[in-house]
C-alpha cells in the first residue's frame, strides 16, 4: 500500500512541474509580447536616442524575455 502513495505523489509531483514549465512559459511569452509592443510604439528618434534601430526590435524583446 506504501508504494501506491509514493506513485502518486511522484506522479503527482510530475504533474506540478508541467504546470510550472507552461506558467513559466506563458509569463517570458508575455513579457516578450509587452517588450516588443512598447519598443515598436517608439518613434524611429526616440529609438535612435537610444541607440536602436527597428531591424533590432525582436531581438531585443526576445532577449528580455528569455535571456541571451
Amino acid at each position: 500500500m506504501m508504494a501506491l502513495a509514493t506513485d502518486i505523489r511522484s506522479t503527482d509531483t510530475g504533474f506540478a512541474q508541467i504546470v510550472a514549465t507552461l506558467r513559466e512559459g506563458l509569463a517570458r511569452r508575455k513579457v516578450y509580447r509587452q517588450t516588443l509592443a512598447e519598443l515598436r510604439s517608439l518613434s524611429d528618434r526616440e529609438l535612435s536616442d537610444l541607440g536602436m534601430h527597428r531591424s533590432m526590435l525582436t531581438r531585443i524583446a526576445l532577449e528580455a524575455a528569455y535571456g541571451k
